[in-house]
């Protein structure tokens, strides 16, 4: 076959998607209005994930398997638009790693509202005004999000989801050369994350902390002594050039975020439930609590302390670990932990990433 039978025959492949996505999109239709009778939510994150999980499984190449995903995600987004239109709030403006993120998760279908902090995230989810949430929890590099994990302690959203978003920072600025950088701009993270670098190429150079990347991004359009640490995604939209590529420390730099929202999420049967914890200021108090999980051989994937704020020298205890609440095994075990601390508060079980 020549190039022009090639094209032709990919002519007919796409006509026979788009007959596909055309009759997927009408059941989607009908999926909605069934939901709307019974007053169901139109995302369902653990259907979603069931999904993403079996074509990926199925997918024998030749594109990967991320490739895969991120297609299914947009005929997703575009289906739930169909069934019923979605908010989803997140730390803005335009152009964060968190808004990648959102994006990421939910696709170019859905609607976004960008706040101006974590905290009013949550207030948009807990006053209704979006349906969904995306926030930053922890770095690979920098560590937790404090903001986040305070707010999980004394918010009514649960935790419905979680996704990795690999970070790579970059030197935006509309300067030709090094050298005309009179000052560098981003978010504190964002800085700390390429102290390094810096110090290497720009030693002398003073930075300067903003609100968001993005925020950098938008000063170093219109000032050209400037250069702002930020997305590919931020140099896109405010038309700043990429001076320097992929400028952060570590090359396996990557940010994990939460999705939060009102419903309780099912079991999929790969899930992780995260809670916090108050407890006793007496030795041995931490392996009490603790013991049921390694008893029922629960894995444990993360654990954390935070000040609780109540008092000097007090901590809230996070625990993130394998299984979902609603099964009688995990059901089981947090209600021994529930009887052997101050107070547990559970944050949501979800689809593990």
């Amino acid at each position: 076959m020549n190039l022009d039978d090639w094209r032709s025959r990919i002519n007919d492949l796409d006509n026979q998607i788009l007959q596909l996505l055309t009759q997927r999109a009408e059941a989607a239709l009908q999926i909605g209005d069934l939901k709307r009778r019974q007053d169901a939510p139109s995302y369902a994150p653990e259907r979603e994930a069931e999904i993403l999980r079996r074509l990926t499984a199925l997918n024998a190449g030749p594109l990967p398997a991320d490739t895969v995903a991120a297609v299914w995600r947009e005929i997703l987004s575009g289906c739930r638009a169909l069934e019923s239109p979605l908010t989803v709030a997140y730390l803005g403006p335009q152009a964060t790693f968190t808004h990648q993120a959102a994006l990421q998760q939910f696709g170019a279908a859905a609607g976004y509202r960008p706040a101006r902090s974590i905290g009013e995230v949550f207030d948009d989810v807990e006053r209704a005004r979006a349906g969904f949430g995306v926030v930053p929890v922890e770095n690979s590099t920098e560590g937790a999000v404090n903001m986040t994990l305070d707010r999980l302690t004394v918010s009514d959203a649960l935790i419905c989801g979680e996704l990795r978003l690999d970070i790579t920072q970059h030197l935006l600025s509309r300067a030709g050369e090094l050298s005309e950088i009179k000052r560098i701009i981003s978010h504190p993270q964002a800085l700390a994350q390429c102290r390094g670098w810096l110090a290497e190429h720009l030693p002398d150079v003073p930075t300067e902390e903003m609100l968001s990347t993005a925020a950098a991004a938008e000063l170093a359009a219109s000032d050209a002594t400037v250069a702002a640490i930020a997305s590919e995604l931020a140099a896109r939209l405010y038309g700043v050039p990429v001076l320097r590529a992929r400028i952060e420390d570590n090359p396996h730099n990557a940010t994990r975020f939460l999705v939060v929202g009102r419903p309780p999420i099912g079991p999929t049967g790969r899930d992780k439930t995260s809670i916090c914890f108050a407890m006793k200021n007496e030795p041995g108090a931490l392996y009490r609590i603790l013991e049921p999980l390694a008893r029922a051989r629960i894995n444990l994937t993360k654990i954390e302390s935070r000040p609780a704020k109540q008092g000097p020298w007090e901590y809230v205890i996070f625990v993130d670990l394998e299984g979902h609440r609603d099964t009688s095994e995990v059901g089981s075990v947090l209600g021994e932990i529930g009887e052997r601390t101050l107070f547990l508060k559970i944050l949501g079980s979800y689809p593990v990433a």
